[in-house]
């Protein structure tokens, strides 16, 4: 809980000064970093200048409410999970602000082991999305002119617009939610809500009531009746994305709900009926997890009436170029550098490589490259040595050095490695800094690690001295 709550910032909005100092020491009790505002105007500020990985919010408040907050951080970065906090007389706002696009609401007096676990369960969801391409600043359109994607985009001109289940295959990093979005924008339903759930994200004793909401007194803690996705997602769509993950003892519910499209909540009798358009995704072989007696063959048939399959970045090299420049255009804008393109030495390794992270892996690389590049191209040299070899980039930030001649002196092979590390190490940091104008926040952005984690390693190589955090400080 606490390795995972720890690269995750947090913004606690609420006009209650009580409230506020209550969720502030809960939450960084349970390891998270927080930030607080002490209404929607000041935490729409707050959000503008540093960002947040959560958002948590009262509903009502003066001036700029929970609601108006939502939308404006979601116009920011729709990515970031909002979670909405209501009395009991509101909470049928609370769930049009669920379909609005909020995370998840809990109501006042909250339990304090319920909100940890909403809290937590949105840390694992932005964790999971966080190197995904964001919607703020990408286009709607999957980028891609191979064959196999002009196989792909036939598929979705063709189905989009009915309301036939769709699973769509494909390694991790390929683009699976793009898919699901351009089928829910290309559909009738395009202007009702589209509910997005990372099964992998929940755990499996959650996963009913996640998938169809519960009844008040149903468990220890609900002390409210709670509606689920597929109610949520009611007139719209509903998109599974790791689908694999669900518990077998959970697929023979979910077949039911997509047969009968009705349901019941978790310790309800009342039958709830919705209409929702389903897309599932998955990185698994599903047809390997049948064998095995993990997936059920039947709902895989019900999922499966129309399978897409993205391929692998590897298996469409011919759209990396396009795909290079997309992202190098990207970080331009988003890093403030004018980079004017790759040069074809540079291309020619990006199509070499072999990509097991795929598209996600392809854009981080280029955030690191247009980060630390000095143009105006793009050349191999400035690629990752693992990349210009062929071999899958190991995670990290920035490229390995050159390799070097064996020192000479006292010290076995541990102490050069080391302290060639620390160095590598101390050189990356100092240029993210200079990059973000010593803004700690941000060149912990870039860098891939928590803010705390930078700033001991600041102190560890004496530069905090030279680089402010860019925060303001909290009440």
């Amino acid at each position: 809980m606490r390795a995972l709550a720890s690269i995750a910032r947090v913004l606690v909005v609420d006009d209650e000064a009580n409230l506020r100092k209550v969720l502030a020491t809960m939450l960084r009790r349970d390891g998270f970093d927080v930030t607080v505002a002490q209404d929607g105007e000041q935490g729409l500020a707050e959000f503008h200048k540093n960002g947040a990985d959560i958002v948590v919010t009262d509903l009502v408040m003066p001036k700029v409410g929970g609601l108006e907050l939502l939308k404006g951080v979601h116009a920011q970065d729709p990515g970031v999970p909002v979670v909405i906090i209501t009395a009991h007389g509101t909470v049928d706002s609370a769930v049009e602000a669920i379909k609005a696009g909020a995370f998840d609401y809990i109501t006042k007096p909250f339990d304090q082991t319920e909100l940890s676990a909403v809290i937590a369960k949105a840390a694992r969801t932005r964790q999971s999305t966080l190197r995904s391409a964001r919607p703020d600043d990408r286009s709607r359109a999957i980028i891609g002119e191979s064959t196999q994607m002009q196989e792909v985009f036939r598929i979705i001109d063709k189905v989009a617009a009915t309301p036939s289940t769709v699973l769509i295959s494909g390694e991790s990093g390929t683009g699976k939610e793009l898919v699901a979005t351009a089928l829910h924008e290309g559909s009738p339903r395009r202007e009702r809500p589209f509910i997005k759930i990372n099964c992998a994200a929940i755990p499996k004793d959650l996963m009913e009531s996640e998938l169809f909401g519960y009844e008040r007194g149903a468990f220890t803690g609900a002390v409210t009746s709670k509606p689920g996705r597929f109610e949520l997602a009611d007139g719209g769509t509903l998109f599974l994305d790791e689908i694999g993950e669900i518990p077998v003892e959970m697929q023979v519910k979910l077949l039911r709900s997509l047969q009968e499209s009705e349901f019941e909540r978790v310790g309800g009798i009342k039958t709830v009926r919705v209409d929702v358009r389903l897309i599932a995704a998955t990185n698994r072989e599903l047809q390997a997890e049948i064998d095995a007696g993990r997936f059920r063959k039947d709902l895989y048939y019900r999922l499966a009436v129309v399978p897409i399959r993205l391929p692998a970045l590897r298996e469409r090299t011919s759209d990396i170029p396009m795909l290079a420049r997309h992202f190098l255009d990207k970080y331009n804008r988003r890093l403030g550098k004018a980079l004017q393109g790759l040069s074809d030495e540079c291309l020619a390794a990006l199509q070499a490589y072999a990509w097991p992270g795929n598209i996600r892996e392809l854009e981080n690389l280029m955030e690191r490259v247009v980060l630390f590049a000095d143009g105006p191209l793009v050349q191999a040299e400035d690629l990752p040595v693992s990349v210009r070899a062929g071999a899958p980039a190991a995670p990290g930030v920035g490229a390995p050095p050159a390799p070097e001649a064996v020192p000479s002196g006292e010290g076995g092979l541990k102490d050069i490695v080391r302290m060639k590390a620390a160095e590598l190490e101390r050189d990356l940091i100092q240029r993210a800094l200079e990059e973000t104008g010593g803004n700690v926040t941000r060149a912990a952005r870039l860098l891939q690690i928590s803010r705390k984690s930078l700033q001991t390693k600041m102190k560890e190589f004496g530069l905090r001295e030279s680089a402010s955090d860019g925060r303001e400080d909290e009440e």
